[in-house]
């Protein structure tokens, strides 16, 4: 796996076995960056919800995002994480949390301009996790989040004001895009 764009672009990143994690696909992630770009999205701060490789994250610092908290439950995550911030020079505008979200989204205080979250497929909470960062500190008011996800559990379109703006779908992976109503 690569960084697709940005000043690493091109660097290859760390991985666990595949059917240890799925990481998100170079397709969805040139699909994801290309809508922030063409917003208005600050990218001062960032947040990477179940970051696995951490993919998300490093394509954020790699574009022109100031700084990354980055979230996984796993030991082994945390550490491919660490490792791949190591090589592209990274680890001094990041921090990696190695707990579950659930316990992230208690403790974090600062407001993201973006936040990703890419949880696994087979989790059903996708739309409490919505609501969760909706009624959390987390979520400002121009905050955008951007969730990965099968299409196996429906989603609304608003989480207590923070409204579905935009949706994609490339192969098994949908990409749907809130905002902050202000």
């Amino acid at each position: 796996m690569r960084v697709t764009g940005g000043k690493v672009k091109g660097t290859h990143l760390k991985t666990l076995p595949r059917r240890s994690i799925r990481p998100t696909t170079s397709v969805v992630r040139q699909a994801i960056f290309s809508v922030l770009d063409n917003s208005t999205a600050n990218w001062d701060r960032v947040l990477d919800l179940y970051a696995g490789t951490g993919a998300l994250g490093i394509e954020a610092l790699s574009r022109r995002a100031e700084w990354v908290d980055f979230v996984d439950s796993r030991r082994s995550c945390c550490d491919i994480i660490r490792n791949n911030l190591r090589k592209i020079g990274e680890l001094h505008r990041t921090h990696v949390y190695c707990c579950t979200v659930s316990k992230a989204l208690g403790f974090l205080e600062n407001s993201y301009d973006i936040i990703f979250a890419d949880p696994p497929y087979s989790d059903p909470s996708a739309g409490s996790l919505l609501m969760s960062l909706a009624e959390s500190r987390l979520v400002g008011r121009n905050s955008t989040v951007v969730l990965c996800h099968a299409n196996r559990f429906p989603l609304s379109s608003d989480y207590d004001g923070l409204h579905l703006i935009k949706q994609r779908r490339y192969g098994d992976t949908f990409i749907s895009i809130f905002q902050k109503e202000v």
